[in-house]
């Protein structure tokens, strides 16, 4: 059933905003109890201690493949692992969860411009049109239907940290139509190792200079979920599914994190539904739908892996 699941990209990329959802979620005390680079840090070195046991042997037969391709390896790392996750924890310290959301919509356009300067992938017409669609709902449901909340936004110092973290993630997601023939499990386990190694050094800084590191039981669980599911999971559907069909068909699914955010706090926090909910919903899934069907036909050829 797991290798049926991964040969399905539209369900792994549905997947894959919904377990960042429930991470946003989640992260909310986190964020707050624990310094930026130390979360960063505990997700990926968990999630890579989890994977090692059942990657060993792919990341045994993936070497020689590895060192010959460190340098594109290495970028993939440090721009999707680590430094991505650190710089947006680190910006949402200084800005409120509305900017971050603004800032993550624009992933699909940042992601589009990656795909033509890295693959000369261009972003056709019904994908434009697709991407403009569900914009127009995430602005809804995060301005609660209301514009003048667009409006009066004020852009705070950690603006610039998120829109970094989004520019470097685009970077990562148009990168991965390059990276070299290896196993799934092998690039997942290499990636996020290398990525949380070359995150270590700021992590004993931080410990050094920085605030005090508080564990609670909900900080524990909070790590569980981040370095299971919105690491281990969410990025073996997420390379899977770019693997699949591209960087460019991919990109709309992330405009579908607000929607299953604000379900998620709905149901978990008990915050009430409105109409402006529904109406970015419909339009948000309308343009997915237009987005991910509009591209068909320039689809880039699909990675093969073992």
């Amino acid at each position: 059933m797991f290798r049926r699941l991964l040969d399905a990209p539209y369900v792994l990329l549905t997947l894959v905003p919904l377990l960042w959802a429930g991470n946003i979620v989640l992260g909310r005390y986190v964020v707050g109890a624990v310094p930026p680079v130390a979360i960063a840090w505990f997700r990926w070195t968990l999630a890579f201690l989890i994977l090692l046991p059942i990657a060993w042997r792919a990341l045994r037969q993936d070497w020689p493949v590895i060192r010959r391709h460190m340098g594109v390896l290495t970028l993939l790392s440090l721009s999707g692992i680590t430094l991505y996750n650190t710089l947006f924890y680190w910006g949402l310290q200084f800005t409120p969860a509305l900017n971050g959301l603004l800032m993550q919509s624009t992933a699909p356009l940042l992601i589009a411009l990656w795909a033509f300067v890295i693959s000369g992938e261009k972003l056709r017409t019904g994908q434009a049109l697709g991407i403009a669609i569900s914009l127009c709902g995430v602005l809804v449901i995060i301005s609660r239907g209301d514009l003048n909340v667009l409006m009066h936004i004020r852009f705070e110092k950690g603006d610039l940290w998120l829109i970094a973290a989004m520019i470097l993630y685009a970077f990562y997601s148009a990168l991965l139509a390059k990276r070299p023939k290896m196993s799934r499990l092998g690039f997942l386990a290499f990636s996020i190792g290398w990525g949380a190694a070359m995150l270590t050094p700021a992590f004993i800084w931080e410990r050094m200079v920085g605030p005090p590191l508080h564990f609670d039981l909900l900080t524990v669980a909070s790590f569980a979920y981040v370095s299971i599911f919105a690491s281990v999971l969410a990025y073996l559907f997420f390379n899977r599914g770019i693997e699949l069909v591209g960087p460019n068909r991919a990109a709309p699914f992330f405009h579908l994190m607000p929607v299953f955010g604000s379900a998620l706090a709905i149901l978990l926090l008990g915050e009430t539904p409105h109409l402006y909910h529904a109406a970015g919903y419909a339009l948000v899934l309308t343009g997915v739908a237009v987005a991910t069907f509009a591209g068909r036909r320039s689809a880039i050829s699909p990675v093969r892996s073992s």
